[in-house]
C-alpha cells in the first residue's frame, strides 16, 4: 500500500509542476484555462483538508511541515500519518 501512496505523491507533484509551468509559459488556449481551473480547485481542496485535519496535527512533532505536505500532496500525505491512539480507559 505504501507504493500506492508514494506513486500518488509523485503524480501529484508532477501535476503541480505542470500547473506551475502553465503559469510561467501558458499552454494553448483551452488547455491553459482548464489547467488553471483544475489547479485552483485542487489547491482549494487541499486547503480544506488542512483546515479539517488541523486538530489532529497538533500533537505531531512537526505540524507545520505536515500542513505544508498536505497542501502539496493532500490525502496522499494524510494516509501516511499514523492514526492517533486513544488513551486507554482505566476501569476502577
Amino acid at each position: 500500500m505504501k507504493v500506492f501512496w508514494w506513486l500518488g505523491k509523485l503524480l501529484t507533484l508532477v501535476f503541480w509542476l505542470v500547473v506551475l509551468t502553465n503559469l510561467l509559459i501558458p499552454f494553448v488556449h483551452p488547455l491553459h484555462f482548464l489547467l488553471n481551473v483544475a489547479g485552483s480547485l485542487l489547491a482549494a481542496l487541499h486547503l480544506l483538508e488542512v483546515v479539517f485535519c488541523n486538530r489532529s496535527l497538533k500533537g505531531r512533532a512537526h505540524p507545520w511541515l505536515d500542513r505544508l505536505k498536505i497542501v502539496f500532496f493532500g490525502v496522499f500525505h494524510l494516509q501516511t500519518i499514523p492514526a492517533p491512539t486513544a488513551p486507554k480507559a482505566s476501569h476502577a
